[in-house]
């Protein structure tokens, strides 16, 4: 029997260690931060069992049976060895019930502003491409075709809550930034699924092209079982080198709910934005909202305070990619999650340079209170009034949480002027003194 309390070695890929097969298993082996000869030595000597380099989380995937992966979980200069599990694909009343027309009578739409949508692709819907195609770019970790396509539907619906114009339904049906611009990265398969080391690679293809099709924003409408430590999590480092180079994360929490803890990877990230779904009884009115039962609660498994926010995500309209003029509805936490990239495209179409954590922290403390536990709701709602209420002014600035003296303070009391009469009374006492202390000196020297 293998080892199997090998702590370089994930859960998953320990427990098969115990049992005697010697299957092929696709993992993904990281090695020490910045140890790039390492992993060159190690993608040689692996030949023809390399599916991908992942080199911003410094790994490859590859297939390796047991033995293979024991005897290289050994090698000092390997961090990590997981499983390169699967990961799977989790409007009108809608925007209403966030308030998404108070930004566009603010003239704001999303002008200029890209969203990445690492899915299962996008199909180039007239709403997305007419009078103008707003589908910048497109790339395909699946089939390596060159020109946008989705054989599931799940990330044209997605891209149609983002950016969809409206076009196909005179504004009915239109998306939250309506001139936003969408980067499509296909990397779930047509049954909406991929690998965990596929949407790694479409990521770090994300980060590296951002400068080009100014890419703000990335949506991740996708989640994985979280395993791992949020620090050995393949998925959440990737997330957080993502946001490191400037690029605001938008993660699904997951459809798993109603139960604690049961938060995906990467929603459980510290610094990814973590949505939730809300049943908004497809009315405008919020206050007969209440969380999705499928919505995953938290908080993570380390204890993590998840999710962020909450959208609206039951019953969604958006996008079909049967047709290039048809619309379907959907439900999920996948459809709340474009809502708040969306909004997101809004903020940034008005200030111009905000960081990750600026806008993280703009839409937590713009949020309306469901009078639901903060496992379930986060900070509560999105509401677009909230956040665009505030007057002009610069860019915001991240602003050191206030707190309370740790003892009272009083206030001190008002400075006084000195009038005139103050002054020359001062000056008087002052002379008197002066001359009560010659006449002591005359005295005694007179003695």
């Amino acid at each position: 029997m293998r080892r199997s309390n090998n702590m370089k070695i994930c859960p998953v890929l320990s427990a098969k260690l115990q049992t005697q097969s010697n299957e092929e298993l696709p993992v993904i082996v990281r090695v020490k931060e910045n140890n790039t000869d390492k992993l060159n030595s190690l993608t040689r000597s692996m030949e023809g069992k390399v599916r991908r380099s992942l080199p911003l989380v410094d790994a490859i995937a590859l297939n390796m049976n047991l033995e293979e992966i024991d005897r290289l979980s050994r090698d000092p200069n390997v961090e990590y060895i997981s499983y390169d599990s699967k990961v799977f694909a989790l409007l009108d009343i809608a925007n209403a019930s966030i308030g998404s027309s108070f930004p566009r009578e603010m003239g704001l739409k999303g002008e200029g502003v890209t969203v990445a949508v690492v899915d299962t692709g996008v199909s180039p819907h007239n709403d997305l491409t007419r009078p103008r195609n707003r589908i910048v770019g497109f790339k395909d970790f699946v089939n390596d075709k060159a020109k946008p396509y989705d054989d599931n539907g799940h990330g044209t619906h997605v891209a149609g809550i983002i950016a969809s114009n409206g076009f196909s339904s005179n504004g009915k049906y239109s998306g939250v930034a309506p001139s936003a611009n969408i980067l499509a990265i296909k990397a779930l398969d047509e049954s909406g699924s991929g690998n965990t080391s596929d949407i790694v690679s479409a990521i770090d293809w994300v980060v590296k092209t951002k400068e080009q099709y100014n890419t703000k924003i990335l949506n991740l409408s996708l989640g994985s079982p979280a395993n791992n430590s949020i620090n050995s999590d393949p998925l959440v480092r990737a997330v957080e080198a993502a946001i490191k180079s400037g690029l605001t994360v938008i993660v699904a929490a997951g459809n798993s709910g109603p139960s604690a803890k049961t938060i995906l990877s990467p929603g459980n990230s510290p610094n990814v934005i973590t949505v939730g779904a809300v049943d908004d009884k497809r009315t405008p009115d919020t206050s007969d909202d209440s969380i999705a039962n499928f919505s995953s609660r938290g908080p993570t498994k380390e204890g993590l305070r998840k999710p962020d926010v909450v959208a609206p995500g039951v019953s969604i309209m958006s996008l079909s990619n049967k047709s290039s003029d048809g619309y379907i509805t959907s439900s999920g936490t996948s459809m709340a999650t474009p809502l708040v990239s969306g909004s997101a495209a809004l903020l940034y179409s008005k200030y111009k340079n905000l960081t990750p954590s600026q806008v993280k922290n703009m839409f937590i403390n713009s949020c309306s209170d469901l009078k639901d536990k903060q496992e379930n709701q986060g900070a509560g709602v999105i509401d677009l009034k909230k956040l665009f209420a505030t007057p002009d002014r610069e860019t915001p600035r991240n602003e050191p949480p206030s707190r309370s003296p740790r003892f009272p303070i009083s206030p001190l009391p008002p400075r006084r002027e000195k009038r005139e009469e103050e002054v020359a009374s001062a000056n008087a006492f002052s002379e008197f003194i002066i001359i009560m202390v010659l006449v002591i000196l005359i005295l005694s020297l007179h003695d």
